[in-house]
């Protein structure tokens, strides 16, 4: 009996003797099946041709990046506290150098994830270090594996320890959810955000969406809920998804100039005048030659 794991998304599915006949995560339309097809491989074959690398952000807070890329990529955090370690959002890779290193800084008292696309192999690290695993209930639909571990909560906040309170944001899933640490060494705060408000490459902007790999916008009202929940929190910085996506300050800030824009396009448009279809060789609105179709 193996236990599978999607390629395209990292998610681990109960012990077979045969993968499953699909992925529900990936055939949901936030997600997307490889043109390819869906492709599975086992914890084994992933320990043999990957490794975590490490960075570390600012005191208590570190990084983890399995490299070379797997499925989506993303990063998950160990945030360090007197209260009790905590991982935000998850990777499927978990070997012995990593699961030596975290024991090395404390362990893990709580394991919390953005949305899921990020579960992967959340029920293996919270057996490996006896940690609580808070999901929002919202998103319940999506767990594919059972686990002792599991605190489904509901509401808007949960605080998990001390200066670190998750909340429901919404957004690319009901209960997307965002980490607020209060308790940074500086005192001026952080969000973990995941891709529930997805840090742009300038990180001087967010966005927010239904889907991202297949590009399907959030309505205007559902991208202002958002933002309103964000608004009374405060930080500084923002750290998304994925490496080198973090906004160094000014968060709210950022938060609220984007989710306007965000609306505004929605709502009102760019503010071009709509292109007339004058004919070959006509002028575009904006100075540019009209498209050859």
């Amino acid at each position: 009996m193996t236990v599978f794991l999607c390629t395209a998304c990292g998610t681990f599915y109960p012990e077979a003797a045969a993968p499953p006949a699909s992925c529900p995560i990936c055939e949901d339309e936030r997600q997307y099946v490889p043109a390819a097809g869906q492709s599975w491989t086992s914890r084994e074959a992933l320990a043999g041709r990957h490794r975590n690398a490490w960075r570390r952000h600012e005191p208590g807070l570190f990084s983890i990046q399995t490299v070379p890329a797997f499925a989506i990529d993303q990063r998950a955090f160990l945030l360090v506290t007197p209260r009790g370690n905590i991982l935000w959002d998850c990777i499927a890779l978990l070997d012995e150098a990593t699961e030596a290193l975290v024991r090395g800084l404390g362990g893990i008292a709580a394991i919390a994830i953005s949305h899921p696309h990020y579960y992967t192999a959340m029920q293996d690290w919270a057996a490996a270090f006896g940690a609580t695993l808070h999901l929002h209930a919202a998103d319940r639909e999506w767990i594919m594996r059972p686990s002792p571990a599991l605190h489904l909560w509901e509401g808007e906040t949960l605080e998990v320890a001390p200066g670190a309170t998750l909340i429901r944001a919404g957004g690319h899933f009901p209960g997307g959810t965002v980490l607020h640490w209060a308790g940074t060494a500086d005192e001026a705060g952080a969000l973990l955000a995941g891709d529930i408000v997805q840090v742009t490459p300038g990180a001087r902007r967010v966005s927010f969406m239904w889907s991202y790999p297949n590009m399907m916008p959030l309505p205007a009202a559902e991208v202002r809920r958002v933002a309103a929940r964000l608004a009374p929190w405060r930080f500084q910085r923002i750290y998304g998804a994925f490496a080198g996506q973090d906004v160094p300050r000014d968060g709210p800030e950022v938060i609220a100039r984007s989710a306007a824009r965000y609306v505004e396009l929605l709502e009102k448009g760019t503010g071009l005048p709509p292109a007339r279809d004058a004919g070959p060789g006509a002028r575009h609105p904006s100075g540019r030659g009209h498209p050859a179709g």
